[in-house]
């Protein structure tokens, strides 16, 4: 049996967890001197309330060795094949810790790690297509083959509501923070090749500006593969999401248009408000 493993930064939601099949491993998140589980035992929300209360970023840290071990442990036991996706590693040392555990479990043989090059669910489109292709029947060599090829075809890119998480994170300047909330910009940031790049700055209010964003990307949206199209946020009003939901069932194109809310360590960096389309081009 093939098993999909994925760290909690492709912020998959819970549906599409267990209908795909996968298994979640946790990243850690530091608020002050307590540590939390993303996904298991702190929301988004908390961790924003925390943030302003103390004006800081909360520390995120990869998944422990002794998790990894635990959750691949049954797995290799029982003789299973594992595919296990984690977050950049330019990002993040995920990755690492998983060779580590499959080194301390002596199964290179049965795991193959896949470093996404992506975040959110720019990893989670590349899980499902895994797992479609491992419910299909493929050889786990195949699987991973074909998810390299698709890697520089996901298309991972939000705007921001505030500039002061990526700020307290150390991902922009203090000018560049204060000059964006005085004059309202919205940074457009893309993934590429495992970083995350500022594009287009656009002005208003954020809800004008998702808009924007969505409809620059168009002409792309209606070159990506049809099969699904993720809308990600991390506390956007309901309204917003479903002004953007109605505008990509305007374009009748996709297949599946599916909404998830960014997990805790996703969320500690981008702080509420943000809004992302992320899909898979065909080139």
């Amino acid at each position: 049996m093939i098993r999909i493993v994925a760290d909690s930064t492709c912020d998959l939601s819970k549906e599409l967890i267990k209908k795909y099949d996968i298994t979640i491993i946790p990243l850690n998140i530091l608020l002050g001197e307590e540590e939390f589980l993303d996904g298991e035992n702190i929301t988004p929300m908390q961790i924003f309330k925390w943030a302003d209360e103390n004006k800081t970023t909360p520390k995120t840290s990869a998944v422990s060795i002794e998790k990894a071990v635990s959750v691949l442990r049954p797995f290799v036991d029982a003789g299973d094949e594992i595919i296990s996706f984690n977050i950049a590693s330019g990002m993040s040392t995920s990755g690492n810790v998983m060779r580590l555990a499959v080194e301390a479990l002596d199964a290179e043989r049965k795991v193959k790690i896949v470093d996404s090059a992506n975040l959110s669910t720019g990893i989670g489109l590349l899980v499902i297509e895994a797992a479609v292709m491992a419910k299909q029947g493929m050889a786990v060599d195949d699987i991973v083959a074909r998810i390299e090829e698709l890697k520089p075809f996901v298309r991972a890119s939000f705007v921001v509501d505030t500039l002061m998480y990526l700020y307290r994170g150390g991902r922009c300047s203090g000018l560049a923070a204060m000059a964006g909330g005085a004059l309202k910009l919205h940074p457009r940031i893309a993934v590429e090749n495992g970083k995350m790049s500022p594009g287009k700055k656009y002005r208003g209010s954020i809800g004008k500006v998702i808009m924007s964003y969505v409809k620059d990307m168009e002409e792309e949206l209606c070159h990506a593969k049809k099969d699904r199209v993720f809308i990600t946020h991390s506390g956007c009003s309901r309204e917003v999401v479903e002004e953007v939901r109605n505008y990509l069932e305007a374009l009748g194109y996709f297949d599946e248009i599916l909404e998830t809310v960014a997990g805790g360590v996703i969320s500690s960096h981008c702080g509420p408000g943000t809004l992302g389309v992320l899909f898979i081009s065909e080139g």
